[in-house]
C-alpha cells in the first residue's frame, strides 16, 4: 500500500464535514462547482511586478483573467513567446519571468483589453 493515504480527515470541529475527494468543507467543496469560467467579451489585466519568495528575481504578473485553464494556457504561451521567457500559470494568473510590463502592456493592449497598473 505505499503512496496511499488511508489517514485523511473527514471531519473538522473549525470546517465541519469535509469532502472525501478534495479535503475542503463540504460547502465550499471545489469537485462538485465548474470552476471553469467563460472568457468576458471586455477582458481588464492587471499588470504587476513581484519579488517576494522568489529569492531576488523578479517576475510580472498578469492577474485578474478569467479562471479558464485553456485560456491561461493558450495566453501564457502566447506572453512567453513574445517576451522570450519562461513563465507559469496560476490559478487566475499568468506570471512571466523578468520585467516585462512595457512589452506584455502594449500585447495586451493590441488584444483589445484594459490593461491596469
Amino acid at each position: 500500500m505505499a503512496g496511499t493515504n488511508r489517514f485523511h480527515p473527514v471531519y473538522s470541529t473549525e470546517k465541519g464535514t469535509l469532502c472525501s475527494r478534495c479535503g475542503w468543507p463540504v460547502r465550499d467543496c471545489r469537485c462538485s462547482k465548474n470552476l471553469e469560467e467563460p472568457v468576458p467579451a471586455r477582458v481588464v489585466a492587471r499588470l504587476r511586478i513581484e519579488k517576494a519568495g522568489r529569492g531576488g528575481k523578479t517576475v510580472t504578473v498578469v492577474d485578474g483573467l478569467p479562471r479558464n485553464p485553456s485560456f491561461l494556457g493558450e495566453l501564457a504561451t502566447e506572453l512567453k513567446r513574445s517576451c522570450g521567457s519562461g513563465g507559469t500559470v496560476g490559478e487566475t494568473s499568468v506570471e512571466i519571468q523578468g520585467d516585462h510590463r512595457d512589452t506584455l502592456r502594449a500585447l495586451l493592449a493590441r488584444k483589445g483589453w484594459t490593461v491596469k497598473g
